[in-house]
């Protein structure tokens, strides 16, 4: 298993599909796991520290495996099979035993966000078929390009009256 780093929660465009990115901390592919609504908010409110009113699936588990004596060791991505990740939590409890419990990626880095010091890993294999390179650089133009776009279209929303769209 490679050691990833989880970089954070971005939307691909134009299709406004979630992702949570990793990186390879000794390497320089990304991974980028397509991923839910839901489940983006999730890892993004455990990555700024957003704390809710009442506790989240992911913080219900995190409590429960706290209330049963088991520790977060790791996540691990295990499999790409047809498009779909596959993950494993890897949980310890007070007598040192080691289980592997299955889940989805996404749930697996939201209750992983929420316990700091979580190793995340990724197989070699999966790695392998679905890492990309990523031109830093280009990643932050892109990036400034869609914050522009979104700007451009905001102000466009505020000015635009219903007479503009009747016809002529």
């Amino acid at each position: 298993m490679k050691p990833l780093e989880l970089v954070g929660v971005r939307v691909e465009l134009p299709a406004n599909q979630p992702i949570v990115l990793l990186k390879e901390t000794d390497g320089p592919r990304y991974l980028p796991i397509w991923i839910g609504a839901v489940e983006a908010t999730a890892i993004a409110f455990a990555l700024q520290g957003v704390e809710t009113a009442r506790p989240l699936t992911h913080d219900l588990i995190v409590d429960m495996l706290e209330s049963l004596g088991q520790r977060l060791d790791s996540v691990r991505i295990t499999d790409l099979q047809d498009g779909t990740f596959y993950a494993e939590l890897v949980l310890v409890g007070d007598d040192g035993i080691e289980v592997g419990v299955s889940s989805r990626p996404s749930d697996a880095l939201a209750i992983a966000a929420r316990l700091p010091g979580t190793r995340v890993y990724g197989a070699p294999a999966v790695l392998d078929e679905a890492g990309v390179e990523l031109d830093e650089d280009e990643e932050v133009e892109d990036a400034q390009q869609a914050e522009a776009e979104v700007r451009q279209f905001r102000e466009f929303l505020e000015s635009v009256t219903p007479e503009d769209f009747k016809e002529q």
